[in-house]
């Protein structure tokens, strides 16, 4: 098959080639780059690059700088020796070279997970009131009219200025970072719902009303799974806002976390430790868009198989036991702080139960398909 053909389809062995011959340009275009506005930074005994400072003024009297920039000049001239800098862009080898110490001086696993967890909250709490606020407002004329122009206006909000009224609100510590991620996500998750509600098909309302259906049967059997269905999808486009906010928050109050540590490197000038962070980030996004994907295959199994398939009444238990347990441990944090040890090991067993569970459902599943 033609590379050319317009929308054309790609086979696996050329989606494999293209993908890995991509990935060779990308770093070469990446390397080339960093190479052309690397500069040659002489080797002076004794040089100090940084200028004084009007402090070392007041306490040394005038400094004639001047007379420093010719000395400095005079300096450069007589180097004997240069060693390449990157000022602007560092190569790919600097950056991956950079994760050994960024892991062990930076504690960037316990910052990355910190940041992880403060996402996990937000999704879980915007989630949790969108979906029952945004039925209301979708399902019921009363509510539609008196607060569907104000929704639709939330989109408009400029959130990076709300910060100040957030902090006033929450304080500086986690629960700010937590509720500002999650009206970050509400602000564009709540006008999906409704609009989620409208696109529902007519001929799905008309069997269900055919059949004598009541107006919970209708909403528990037709409105939420096919809402729900396509909320996933929604939930992971938004995936890149919610580290966007992530960072913002965490620049507020630098207290940990992998916006923190990206302020903090950046301000230093290790643009190497920089772009490893961000390579980071992108890597999270990149999984957990991939968790959302197969959590949209396995708890809404109808957009994907024909028929129903053994093994996914399991993964299905499993992952709603894991966002059960989840759900549980915020709630926990956020009203029962002391029993946090015992909860977090409870809790964990909970967690890696369900994980046998899905493993055993994907193992039926596999071995149907096998036959």
């Amino acid at each position: 098959m033609s590379l050319f053909v317009l929308r054309g389809a790609l086979s696996r062995r050329q989606t494999l080639v293209l993908g890995m011959a991509g990935l060779v340009v990308f770093l070469g275009v990446w390397w080339g780059l960093a190479e052309l506005f690397s500069e040659q930074k002489p080797v002076i005994e004794g040089f100090e690059s940084r200028l004084p400072s009007t402090f070392e003024e007041q306490e040394r009297g005038p400094i004639d700088r001047d007379s420093l920039a010719v000395a400095d000049s005079i300096a450069f001239a007589n180097a004997k020796s240069f060693v390449k800098v990157y000022p602007l862009l560092p190569p790919p080898q600097r950056v991956f070279a950079s994760y050994p110490s960024l892991l062990k001086d930076d504690a960037l696993a316990p910052n990355t997970w910190r940041s992880i967890w403060l996402n996990i909250q937000g999704y879980f709490w915007a989630v949790l009131i969108c979906v029952p606020l945004g039925f209301l407002i979708g399902l019921l004329p009363l509510f539609r009219g008196l607060f569907s122009k104000q929704v639709d206006a939330l989109r408009y909000l400029p959130l990076t200025a709300l910060t100040g009224l957030f902090i006033i609100w929450f304080g500086i510590e986690d629960q700010m970072k937590i509720a500002f991620l999650a009206f970050g996500i509400i602000v564009y998750l709540l006008p999906v719902v409704v609009q989620r509600i409208d696109e529902v098909e007519s001929v799905y309302l008309q069997t269900v009303y055919t059949l004598g259906a009541t107006n919970w049967q209708i909403i528990k059997s037709v409105y939420f799974p096919a809402v729900m269905s396509k909320l996933m999808d929604d939930i992971r486009v938004l995936t890149a806002i919610s580290w966007t906010y992530i960072i913002i928050a965490e620049l507020l109050n630098r207290q940990g976390g992998i916006g923190s540590l990206i302020y903090i490197k950046a301000r230093q000038g290790q643009l190497e430790k920089v772009f490893a962070i961000l390579i980071v980030i992108i890597l999270i996004g990149f999984v957990q868009d991939r968790i959302f994907a197969y959590f949209d295959k396995r708890l809404f199994p109808h957009k994907h198989f024909k028929t129903t398939r053994e093994g996914l009444k399991e993964t299905e238990y499993g992952i709603l036991t894991i966002l059960g347990a989840i759900l549980v441990l915020i709630f926990q944090k956020a009203l029962w702080p002391a029993a946090e040890s015992w909860m977090g090991s409870l809790l964990l067993v909970v967690v890696l139960a369900s994980v046998v569970i899905i493993l055993y459902g994907e193992f039926k599943l596999r071995r149907v398909h096998a036959l």
